[in-house]
Formats: C-alpha cells, structure tokens, sequence
C-alpha cells in the first residue's frame, strides 16, 4: 500500500475502488532542493504529501528575514493552508530543503473528491483540526515557556 493511503487510513478506511479514485486524482513529482513549490503572494492551488525528502514553508518579514512556520518530512502535508482554503493570495513559502517525492492534490481535485468520497471531507477535518490544536500549543509555549524550555520540548 503506498505511503499516503497508508496516511489516510490512520483516520478513515477507503475500499478498494475508492483508493483507486483518490489516487487517480494525485499527481506524483519529483523536486530538487531547493525548489520552490509555492511564493508569497500567489494563490495556493494544491496541497503536498511528502513520500520522501523534507519541505519548509516560511515567509519573509520586512527586514528580509525568514520565518519557518513548518517542516514536513515524509509522512506529512504541507500547504499554505490560509490560500488553499480561502483561494486569496498567502503569504508562505514552500520550499523543498531535500531532493524529495511528493504527491500533488490539486484544490480542484480535493473538492471533486469531497463529492466523490464524502468520508475525505472527514479525514482532512481531521487533519486541519489536528493542525490547529498543533498551533495553539506552539502559540502558547511561545508566550508562556523560555527558549530553553521550547528547544527541549
């Protein structure tokens, strides 16, 4: 069983004819490092699951120095969730930081899935609601805990 199928059904189970449909509506790529996959200032248009290598998003701030919100490694997503979802320009970058294998999910594709495969819409819930409970507690070690303390957590 490939390695996203394998990421999915951690949360919800797909038949076989099912997982057929998803995967037909992926596209896997290959990237150098150094790549990057998406620019602040664009419209996000597909969200990234990593087979192999490792991506950052990160963004720039006025004094030209960058930010990394998250890294991805295989077994992960990465988007510029902001844009993806609200399809208005963002403010991330993506960045592949090691010659990397990724499965493409076009926003397009994602939504004819969700009509296709109803359950979908349960397992990214699932996965955005995970996200989000992930950067409240980065929020709050950020405001409550020393350097020290968040480098050893």
């Amino acid at each position: 069983m490939s390695l996203i199928l394998q990421n999915i059904s951690k949360h919800i189970s797909l038949t076989p004819e099912e997982e057929l449909l998803f995967l037909s509506k992926t596209e896997i790529k290959h990237f150098k490092g150094k790549t990057i996959l998406q620019h602040a200032g664009q419209v996000c248009k597909e969200g990234y699951f990593v087979n192999s290598g490792l991506l950052r998003s990160f963004n720039i701030n006025d004094n030209i120095v960058e930010h990394v919100l998250s890294f991805a490694c295989e077994d992960w997503w990465i988007s510029d969730m902001y844009s993806l979802l609200s399809q208005k320009p963002g403010n991330l970058f993506i960045e592949v930081l090691e010659d990397a294998e990724v499965v493409v999910l076009t926003k397009e594709n994602q939504e004819q899935l969700y009509l296709e495969i109803p359950k979908l819409e349960r397992f990214f819930r699932i996965l955005i609601e995970n996200s989000l409970v992930a950067n409240q507690e980065r929020l709050m070690d950020n405001l409550s805990l020393t350097a020290e303390e968040r480098f050893d957590k």
